[in-house]
């Protein structure tokens, strides 16, 4: 039995050569490690001789605190001169992680395993890529895109009269849909794969046991477990629907040809973007929430203003419509329900169901290896994304929280580092943004004034009109307002509320104030370049205490 061993690390973020000396001295720190040589600042490596089965967590850690990242390229008995594999758990079947789930979670957790030196087993039972680039971001940003240049060429005129009539060829728009979506499944996450020898991929079924993982009848026993499924559409148990072929999400964006009338059944992100993308192309739609308003997660102000929009370019929205039953006769949908009271009966050719998402658990075992599940299926962690198995960690929409991409990223890279590195890292996701693809754009962070106050703060708010940016005012599109909302006691901002063109680029500007803690007079005081729609962040700063009509250019 080896003795000693003789590891080969790669370090990132050496930039001198103090930068060495501090690399070497936090690999000496370490338990069992008897010699380090860090061969010069710009060798990127660091060479370590230690006893037999020092912690490569421990290594890795010790860099890490140290302000730098490692990687584990080499371990190797000195004794034997045997290769040994960077994970304790020698055999192929005995990883150090494994990844359940080959989406943007999964793929988030593989590549940070690997970029800590582990080698990672990633499990995808369907397509690679998950969500997002298949059926989610992806396909329906390019369709909103695509339909937003045939909107704004119909309504160029000259003199008063529209100059294009041409129908959309959807047939090619879905097409092009579909080659991105090929291009990006391949560019994002087939050569990505391909870049990370330290990752063995599966495209099978993975299925938790009491002890171990079982993959196309063969049990592998890793050492922690991310767990990033994802979510799927989830339809209400509205009488008769179980009985109909209707549109998802997903089936929606397959559509070769336009139907003539759709219902929309949802008036969140994912039903509002695809509701105005079939509007546009010419399909009459009906939109119908059980809730009092659409975009229920945003601010009442914003949210009213984009249904206004949305009304004005013929979209009927109906709130507060409870649905009693759907049925289907001569090729159109009938559904029916009650608003206030009274009966009403919509029809359409086609019923795309929105009404949210449900976390993919089924079949994965998960009460069998004592991972508790929520009422909606969603693993449930804390807030170091562990389950209460504690070698089983869970990220993404599988957990049931926050259904980003991004967010989604945030969490699995996380979830990893706390699993194999024990950093204790806290998930912390109060300042995300939100945005719905619409147009224009809705896009949040941090509380809604409603919000605010009923976690007690003393709330001043202050609201400024995309019509006093100059920018819009430029670009002749002064839809939308920005809602800033503050603790008045002490000047801190909580919340940031925008509806405008480009709503999306501008959010960020507040994600930070909001992440750091930033006051609105730290906004107010900051320059912001002249002409750009970012601008109206710290107009509507000013707005809290000057009226910014009586502003000139660039005044503050």
């Amino acid at each position: 039995m080896a003795l000693e061993e003789e590891l080969e690390l790669k370090i990132r973020g050496m930039t001198c050569d103090s930068c060495a000396f501090h690399v070497e001295e936090a690999l000496i720190s370490v338990d069992g490690v008897k010699h380090v040589e860090v061969p010069g600042w710009k060798s990127g490596q660091a060479k370590v001789l230690a006893a037999a089965g020092t912690e490569t967590e421990a290594l890795i850690e010790s860099v890490h605190q140290a302000g730098y990242s490692a990687k584990i390229k080499r371990r190797t008995s000195i004794n034997q001169n045997e290769q040994i594999p960077h994970y304790k758990n020698s055999g192929d079947n005995q990883p150090e992680l494994m990844i359940i789930g080959g989406g943007s979670a999964g793929f988030a957790a593989a590549i940070k395993g690997a970029e800590l030196g582990f080698e990672v087993v990633l499990v995808e039972a369907s397509t690679m890529g998950g969500t997002c680039v298949n059926v989610g971001c992806v396909p329906s940003k390019t369709l909103i895109r695509s339909v937003e240049h045939y909107h704004l060429a119909k309504q160029k005129t000259f003199r008063g009269v529209h100059t294009s009539s041409k129908r959309i060829d959807w047939s090619t728009v879905v097409a092009q849909k579909d080659e991105l979506v090929a291009e990006l499944r391949k560019a994002k996450y087939e050569d990505v794969l391909a870049a990370y020898p330290q990752i063995k991929y599966f495209n099978a079924h993975a299925r938790l046991k009491s002890k171990g993982v079982e993959i196309d009848g063969e049990t592998y026993f890793p050492r922690k477990i991310v767990i990033a499924t994802g979510a799927k559409p989830w339809a209400p148990p509205i009488p008769g629907l179980d009985e109909l072929d209707y549109l998802t999400s997903t089936t929606a964006m397959e559509l070769k040809t336009l139907p003539k009338s759709m219902i929309v059944l949802g008036a969140n992100a994912v039903g509002l973007e695809l509701a105005q993308v079939f509007a546009r192309a010419g399909t009459q739609i009906t939109i119908l929430e059980v809730l009092p308003q659409i975009a229920s997660n945003t601010d009442k102000e914003i949210s009213g203003a984009l249904r206004d929009y949305l009304e004005a370019e013929g979209l009927r929205i109906v709130n507060g419509f409870q649905t009693t039953y759907v049925a289907k006769k001569n090729g159109m949908y009938s559904l029916a329900g009650n608003q206030n009271g009274g009966e009403i009966t919509f029809k359409a050719e086609q019923l795309m169901v929105a009404t949210g998402r449900r976390p993919t658990t089924a079949g994965l075992g998960l009460e069998e290896a004592g991972v508790k599940t929520g009422s909606r299926g969603e693993i449930l962690v804390d807030d170091k994304m562990q389950s209460s198995n504690p070698n089983v960690y869970a990220a993404g929409d599988v957990t049931g929280q926050d259904q980003f991409v991004y967010v989604a990223a945030y969490g699995a890279a996380l979830a990893v580092e706390n699993a194999l590195t024990n950093t204790g890292k806290i998930y912390d996701a109060d300042y995300i943004p939100r945005v719905i693809f619409t147009d224009p754009q809705v896009a949040t962070a941090g509380l809604t004034e409603e919000q605010a106050r009923e976690k007690g703060y003393k709330v001043k708010v202050s609201t400024l009109a995309m019509e006093h940016v100059p920018r819009a005012l430029a670009a002749r599109d002064t839809r939308g307002a920005v809602k800033l909302v503050a603790d008045a006691d002490t000047d801190q901002l909580l919340g940031a509320h925008i509806l405008a063109p480009g709503a999306s680029e501008m959010i960020q500007i507040a994600v930070l104030g909001l992440r750091f803690s930033l006051k609105v007079k730290d906004i107010r005081e900051t320059i912001f370049p002249y002409l750009t729609n970012s601008e109206a962040i710290k107009l509507a700063a000013l707005t809290f205490d000057k009226e910014v009509a009586k502003l000139s250019c660039c005044a503050g």
